[in-house]
């Protein structure tokens, strides 16, 4: 493997590492070029979310190639280009051979959730005090469990055994479907996994799969129309959408039914709370971790 090392401005990041991906490019990762450094910058964005920019003020860019002939014909072509005037090369490379597959896995442990509740990658061994357990491997995106958000998801599912067996839920903005399969797996009863990603949608249908769990998952469509007709509704997205979306969300929960809620900040509570007022239902913070909380609230009617 050979990496190519180029020097560029914010402007230009976007346009390189595009440039890059077709020019064959096995992988293009984007650094800090004054990190360590007392102008050093961190780029925060929420989880799921585009990054606020494209990259740093100075940018280092580097693109992974098979070989060195490819890394040098992809230099001479993208330097060639009249809007890369200001980018520079910095350096040509060869990188380990390493198992990469192996050390992916490595950086993935099981996660727990409660003592006795942990999701389990497929090739780590369940620790000795997981009674119960949702096989997950970290893939393109969605949830793996390893974020606040969800963890704390799982964690009311597994501590409110009155509220989910045998109840019919809706997972809305199911990602990777673990909130659906944690519910299954604590005894619920129908359970249907909705997102607006058909990706989503596919990648819930096999993690069901994995799990050895019956649910049902597709398009937003599929919970029908908003008719009080769930139990329980989860939903794990960000605080924006959980605003526009709180009529509908509030409408599929049947009376006496709860809402559990996360992808929210601390800071976001009160706002969250005011416009679920709106609609006539009451939510407070029912846990927090880092800095992300979890709202719930109960239909009365």
């Amino acid at each position: 493997m050979i990496e190519l090392v180029l020097l560029a401005d914010e402007s230009q990041v976007e346009i390189v590492s595009d440039a890059l991906m077709e020019l064959e490019a096995l992988a293009v990762s984007v650094e800090d070029a004054d990190a360590d450094t007392d102008v050093e910058q961190a780029l925060f964005g929420e989880p799921g979310m585009p990054a606020p920019r494209a990259g740093w003020a100075h940018s280092v860019i580097k693109a992974l190639f098979p070989d060195e002939a490819t890394a040098t014909e992809a230099a001479t072509v993208l330097l060639a280009q009249d809007w890369a005037t200001e980018v520079h090369v910095q350096a040509l490379q060869p990188v380990p051979d390493e198992d990469w597959v192996r050390l992916t896995q490595s950086q993935f442990a099981p996660v727990e959730v409660t003592p006795s509740f942990w999701i389990v990658p497929s090739w780590h061994e369940p620790p000795a005090a997981a009674s119960t357990l949702i096989r997950l491997d970290p893939g393109l995106a969605f949830g793996t469990g390893t974020h606040p958000t969800t963890r704390m998801c799982l964690r009311w599912i597994a501590t409110h055994p009155e509220a989910v067996r045998g109840a019919r839920v809706l997972d809305y903005g199911c990602g990777s479907g673990i909130l659906a399969v944690g519910a299954a797996k604590f005894g619920a009863g129908a359970i249907d996994a909705v997102d607006i990603d058909p990706a989503a949608v596919t990648s819930t249908e096999a993690n069901a799969a994995a799990n050895g769990v019956v649910l049902n998952s597709g398009l937003p469509e599929l919970a029908g129309s908003p008719a009080g007709a769930y139990p329980l509704v989860l939903a794990n997205i960000l605080a924006t959408p959980l605003k526009l979306l709180a009529p509908l969300l509030v409408a599929h929960v049947a009376p006496g039914g709860r809402l559990v809620m996360a992808g929210i900040l601390e800071r976001q509570a009160q706002e969250l709370r005011d416009c679920y007022a709106a609609t006539g239902l009451e939510i407070d913070v029912a846990d927090q971790e880092d800095g992300w909380i979890l709202m719930t609230g109960r239909r009365r009617h």
